[in-house]
């Protein structure tokens, strides 16, 4: 297992490349509303109208992305221990569960939840989406439970037991804390993931990035201001929460 300084050491290519994007990105949202300004343009439809209209959409983004996250992350640990539960009545629905989830597009399980279950139970579009989320990225969360969990020696479970804890409390107190710290990585790698998949939200008529972005492109018909601008703020929004997650990373690596 490397150590925190020959981790950072070896990712200075990474953090370089990191800087520059990150740099590269800020400079084009600035840049392009200044230009704008000094050329004095008249007609409606530019960046700085743009500029003004992205914060909402912004919140949306991170709004769906962290209920998502944290649904998916509850779900995941839930089906995951399922699945390493030793009762087949436990373990084939969570795993028939995994084998659905799995093989149904998330753009399409957004659909039946908002529109075909909304047939029957009514509800906002918001929950539907987390729902979605949560259920989706549950599934994929399960087997990365699954495997940190299995990732932790056996040992600490028999020595938990052996100090008069029960299965319950060897699992919540001594196993999980110790998988969690390794299963990091692969947590933020799914909610970076989850961050860009926000977009398909906007079918959903969520205020996110994308679909503030498209009625501003339909209205003034500025498709290359607007997708730029869409683009530069989802790649912005990926980099500092991809920089969060390494910071969260290095600070529960074990050492």
């Amino acid at each position: 297992m490397p150590t925190l300084s020959s981790t950072k050491t070896g990712s200075s290519p990474q953090m370089w490349a990191w800087n520059l994007a990150v740099l590269m990105s800020f400079i084009f949202l600035i840049y392009l509303p200044t230009q704008e300004v000094f050329i004095a343009k008249e007609q409606s439809g530019g960046y700085v109208e743009l500029l003004s209209l992205l914060p909402s959409g912004v919140f949306y983004t991170l709004l769906v992305t962290l209920l998502g996250s944290a649904s998916a992350i509850v779900v995941g640990l839930l089906v995951g221990l399922g699945k390493l539960s030793k009762n087949p009545l436990i373990r084939i629905p969570v795993s028939f569960y995994i084998e659905v989830l799995r093989g149904i597009p998330l753009l399409v399980l957004l659909f039946y939840i908002y529109y075909a279950l909304g047939e029957f139970i009514h509800m906002p579009a918001l929950v539907a989406a987390v729902a979605g989320f949560g259920f989706s990225y549950g599934a994929y969360m399960a087997d990365v439970f699954r495997a940190g969990i299995e990732a932790v020696p056996k040992e600490q479970g028999e020595a938990a037991r052996s100090l008069g804890m029960n299965e319950k409390q060897a699992m919540f107190q001594i196993i999980l804390p110790q998988a969690l710290r390794t299963i990091i990585p692969a947590i933020g790698n799914q909610t970076l993931g989850m961050l860009k998949d926000t977009s398909l939200v906007s079918v959903l008529a969520i205020s996110d990035i994308l679909r503030v972005g498209n009625e501003y492109a339909t209205k003034h018909f500025n498709y290359f201001e607007t997708y730029t601008y869409v683009a530069l703020t989802y790649l912005l929004l990926t980099l500092l929460l991809s920089r969060g997650v390494q910071n969260l990373e290095n600070r529960f690596r074990p050492a």
